[in-house]
């Protein structure tokens, strides 16, 4: 099943379940990128229309089963004048495998109105290789997407380079391009930390924010992505990363920051 069908399946769903297939596995979890678009989706059919999403705050407690079913609550804690405040789980065989933290906010007057930093200047994602999918090598999610590595080195490459990252894109025809899209679409790049080992080794994020830029800028028909995360300290088996995600035509969507548990 595809993304856009996954997401379709969930909304259907009359107890707000799915089973993640085994074909978007992580190593024994489900991809974490869509664990959480799913528990979004869920958290954003309780907020009112108006307040768009401004941050999440997930957690990742535990390895989500592919082939077994996957449930998702969401409770709102708090609903203010302009910012509902939402907490959502994914929960699998009685226990909570997901914590998201969710900010939900109308916009409002202020006279604070600072620009984003300009996108990095880098060839366009047509120019740049596409990183082929390789059975048994790579978490079998990968196929589902379309990356183009640009800044940085491979996973395993033995690099001493802080930045990695490229373009990225959902390798499917989406009609329209939502948010719970792009919360799936973020994660696919692998740990900033992994270019600096030598061999393969596990590694995954413990805690994940993302940050929305609001209004929502125009995507562009190919839903074409430029990311670039930036390692800021890792020692003793954990990674702080920051990474910006730009639109195809260089304007800031997303600053997403991890940390990562790395056992090499």
């Amino acid at each position: 099943m595809t993304f856009a069908e996954l997401l379709n399946a969930f909304a259907a769903s009359p107890d707000n379940s799915l089973t993640i297939p085994t074909s978007w596995a992580q190593g024994r979890a489900g991809y974490g990128g869509l664990v959480a678009a799913l528990v979004f989706a869920g958290m954003r059919a309780k907020v009112a229309s108006g307040r768009p999403v401004r941050s999440l705050a997930i957690t990742f407690v535990g390895p989500v089963t592919p082939g077994e079913s996957m449930s998702v609550e969401a409770e709102v804690l708090r609903e203010g004048k302009a910012v509902s405040q939402v907490l959502g789980r994914a929960m699998q065989n009685g226990q909570t495998m997901c914590i998201i933290q969710g900010s939900f906010g109308a916009g409002r007057e202020s006279v604070v109105d600072v620009a984003a930093e300009p996108a990095p200047t880098v060839p366009a994602p047509e120019l740049c290789e596409r990183m082929p999918y390789i059975e048994g090598v790579m978490p079998s999610f990968m196929r589902y997407f379309d990356v183009r590595w640009t800044f940085g080195d491979y996973p395993c490459t033995n690099s001493r380079k802080r930045e990695m990252g490229g373009w990225m894109r959902i390798d499917e025809t989406v009609a329209s391009f939502d948010t719970e899209h792009l919360v799936g679409l973020v994660d696919v790049w692998p740990p900033a930390v992994l270019p600096h080992l030598k061999e393969r080794a596990p590694a995954s994020s413990l805690t994940w924010t993302i940050e929305f830029v609001q209004p929502q800028p125009e995507l562009g028909k190919d839903n074409w992505f430029l990311y670039k995360a930036s390692i800021e300290h890792a020692r003793d088996g954990y990674g702080h990363v920051a990474a910006m995600i730009w639109s195809q035509s260089g304007e800031l969507v997303a600053i997403s920051r991890q940390t990562v548990t790395v056992f090499g």
